[in-house]
């Protein structure tokens, strides 16, 4: 029964799909028209092609994800990586997958592998939780955007790292 951190590959897509989808049901109810609510195949090999997809799985079973852009316009934009297309798997939502994936990604990927001492992500004012629930993560807003499509006022948020720079012996 252990837990692995590890970067997708082609062969995690089709479990991929299933899981984003499921976990992006109340934004398909919400209209917001974000690419990873009607993600297919191709558009998820697309994302664990073009970025750093992670997840967390247990006993050979993915539980959550969530993605390190590379070629995002908000993390030109602001020169601080970005974050996107987090999802768990409803079954095991409120369980803490999530946050160990997040916090395991923030530390050991934007920090200690990119030297990065923040990340950002975004998220949808009318989205009921969200915003609450990256505030409690310690994630701040910074910058208001008017989201494409008609999704609304979208917040750009910013949380900074404070890990212990890891040294190598």
């Amino acid at each position: 029964m252990s837990e692995v951190f590890r970067q997708a590959d082609l062969k995690d897509a089709e479990q991929l799909v299933d899981i984003i989808y499921r976990a992006y049901h109340l934004i398909r109810e919400l209209g917001l028209h974000w690419p990873a609510a009607t993600a297919d195949l191709a558009l998820v090999q697309e994302n664990v092609t073009l970025n750093e997809c992670y997840l967390l799985e247990k006993d050979g079973v993915i539980l959550a994800t969530v993605t390190l852009s590379k070629g995002d316009e908000i993390s030109q934009r602001t020169g601080i990586p970005f974050v996107k297309w987090f999802a768990v798997d409803p079954n095991y939502s409120g369980q803490g997958y999530g946050g160990k994936l997040l916090d395991w990604v923030e530390e050991h990927i934007i920090h200690d592998r990119l030297g990065a001492s923040a990340v950002t992500l975004a998220t949808a004012k009318k989205h009921p939780w969200l915003v609450q629930m990256y505030e409690r993560r310690g994630y701040e807003r910074f910058m208001e955007l008017e989201g494409r499509d008609g999704d609304g006022l979208m917040y750009l948020l910013k949380k900074t790292l404070q890990y212990k720079q890891q040294t190598i012996q």
